[in-house]
């Protein structure tokens, strides 16, 4: 027999951790190659982790609920064959020192901490996921004075929270805290990433409706908080006339939804133009990389999709190849998927753009946060009709968008992104019937 680790997958380029949302299995339970294991969330994805191997769940390593590094184990299995030795991050624990006045808490106000845990002798050594190693870092928890509620023992990352929503932190003496405060290597969280908000105390009335937040929901939170610390935000607009544009798409509709079985969206001529613009302006198309900028070969475009409850960004890959038919294509194609929740994780990585189509839900101005680690995104909002001063002096009614671009000032200046928005507006206002496809 052997006993195999399962890991946490690279379920995005982005993406260092994800969140066990649900297990599909328990201990005991006999599983085949490719089988769904688990539920996993990130600010990304939500998706499931497939076996790796046919055998006999061991140990569910990690809880509903705990988020853990990417290559992190999350279970074993028992396999026929061969030998494997378990593996998991480990930090030499020293002995507990006797229990002062600022260690000891009253039983009743924690159960999850103990005064001095017997059967932690020195020397013994105690296993920690890279998750729990960071949050006791960040709230200086002594580790050696907390009793775990996971497998065999095993502290957890909500029992750490449970701690921390208390108030009541058990504090190391100088000599017991050294083990911990040299096992920051051992971390495989990033040097970069942004320590996580403490919980805030928001008064809860009569009537008030307390909505619990899913890991979705924290991924989505996490992420973007990370976007605004790290990336300088800048923001312009520019108005462009789709006039012509409105008149042909209007003009071919009909036909090409029964000719081809989904509609042609405004948005797709706004996708095609950007992958464009994007090849001429390949600045745009890069990321930040701390000491240096990496400039995409690829045109891949994200696009986000919102649900009720959370936003997923599918990508278009080699959007610069594709004709307006395929993009449109894809479009129909990815967010059904998103909203069946059949988005597959290779479908959501590889995004060097983002374009978001805020013109669906009626915005006719926004600020987009951008889509990290890409260097910009792109709001195209409402087609509106206003009154335009047209050349001569007249007055016609035009059919009129606003593109706002975010962008990381870190890579990107204003030159060039003006210089983009220009070609962009300029491929958008020359689309017509004389001059345009969609094949």
């Amino acid at each position: 027999m052997a006993l195999e680790q399962i890991k946490m997958p690279q379920l995005g380029e982005s993406v260092t951790e994800g969140t066990i949302e649900k297990w599909l299995v328990k201990p005991g339970d006999h599983v085949n190659k490719y089988d769904a294991l688990a539920e996993v969330n990130t600010d990304k994805v939500t998706a499931e982790v497939p076996s790796s191997f046919t055998g006999v769940i061991k140990e569910l390593v990690a809880n509903e609920g705990d988020t853990l590094a990417v290559g992190e184990i999350v279970c074993t299995i028992e396999t026929e064959g061969g030998s494997s030795e378990e593996k998991i991050v480990e930090v030499k624990e020293a002995a507990p020192e006797e229990p002062t006045a600022e260690t000891v808490k009253p039983a009743e106000v924690n159960k999850h901490i103990q005064s001095a845990p017997a059967e932690r002798d020195k020397g013994i050594k105690a296993r920690y996921s890279p998750a729990v190693l960071k949050l006791s870092q960040e709230h200086d928890i002594d580790l050696s004075l907390v009793t775990g509620t996971g497998n065999e023992g095993r502290i957890t990352r909500k029992d750490l929270l449970k701690i921390i929503d208390s108030g009541e932190i058990p504090k190391a003496a100088p000599a017991a805290k050294s083990a911990v405060e040299e096992a920051p290597a051992v971390s495989s969280a990033p040097a970069n990433s942004q320590p996580k908000s403490a919980p805030v105390n928001v008064p809860v009335g009569a009537g008030d409706i307390e909505i619990p937040v899913t890991g979705v929901r924290k991924a989505i939170a996490a992420n973007m908080l990370r976007s605004k610390h790290e990336a300088p935000h800048a923001w312009t607009m520019i108005e462009v006339d789709v006039t012509n544009l409105v008149q042909y798409r209007d003009s071919i509709k009909n036909e090409f939804k029964q000719k081809e079985g989904f509609n042609v969206t405004y948005f797709a001529f706004f996708v095609k133009a950007v992958a464009q613009a994007l090849k001429e302006f390949p600045m745009m198309n890069s990321m930040w990389a701390g000491d240096k900028i990496v400039q995409k070969k690829d045109i891949n475009i994200s696009i986000a999709v919102a649900t009720d409850d959370a936003l997923f960004v599918p990508v278009i890959k080699q959007a610069d190849e594709k004709t307006i038919k395929g993009i449109a294509r894809e479009v129909n194609e990815l967010a059904g998927k998103v909203r069946s929740g059949k988005l597959k994780s290779d479908e959501m990585q590889g995004g060097t753009f983002t374009v978001n189509n805020t013109g669906s839900f009626g915005s006719v101005q926004s600020m987009g946060i951008i889509n990290y680690p890409q260097a910009a995104i792109l709001q195209v909002e409402s087609i509106v009709k206003r009154p335009v001063i047209m050349d001569g002096g007249m007055i016609a009614a035009r059919d009129m968008v606003n593109l706002c671009l975010s962008l990381d000032h870190r890579v990107l200046d204003g030159l060039v992104c003006g210089r983009f928005l220009a070609r962009v507006k300029e491929i958008l206002e020359n689309i017509s019937k004389e001059n345009t496809s969609v094949y």
